[in-house]
């Protein structure tokens, strides 16, 4: 059996959200999850905007991630290469990758395309666990992640809005979704 990969991104922000395409990476976070459900490897790395490099008060509130680490931090384009080389090493055995809804898909789409960089995980599969989760508890609508850990008998582990803690925590879900 294969490894998922769950990925979890933060991104710049302001009090009632901003558009996808105002929106720009801060911080990545990824969890490689083996098919027993435990953690294998793991990459963390924050990313400096290039368009709004100072953070609102609302996004460092939400994300506890303070502007020092953003202004220390390389922009995507230094980070993605970074990113990319980390996953060759595991992509014999990767089956594909997920993240909590499809926003984290969509964003790494839009800032793939912006800045001209490729990547391994548009050749693979890739899964929107929060909507598997609804289809596997027949809920109504999707739900949030820590209400899913709530329903799954789980408690959200480490700093909520942290992109390591959520890919983590993500992945926990992921045997209860996945046949892994």
């Amino acid at each position: 059996m294969g490894h998922w990969l769950v990925i979890d991104l933060e991104a710049t922000t302001e009090e009632g959200g901003w558009p996808l395409e105002d929106m720009e990476i801060i911080e990545i976070g990824a969890s490689l999850v083996s098919s027993g459900g435990h953690e294998v490897d793991h990459f963390q790395r924050f990313v400096r905007p290039l368009r709004r490099p100072h953070l609102t008060a609302f996004c460092r509130g939400l994300t506890h991630i303070d502007q020092t680490k953003i202004d220390a931090a390389s922009p995507l384009s230094n980070v993605w290469p970074q990113f990319e080389r980390w996953l060759s090493g595991h992509q014999p055995r990767l089956t594909g990758w997920a993240s909590w809804g499809d926003y984290d898909r969509r964003q790494l789409e839009q800032d793939w395309q912006c800045q001209e960089l490729t990547s391994y995980l548009s050749l693979i599969p890739h899964l929107n666990l929060k909507r598997r989760f609804a289809e596997a508890r027949q809920l109504p609508r999707p739900v949030g992640l820590n209400r899913a850990l709530q329903l799954a008998g789980l408690q959200f582990s480490g700093q909520q809005h942290r992109a390591l803690n959520d890919a983590r925590n993500t992945a926990r879900l992921l045997p209860l979704i996945l046949p892994l």
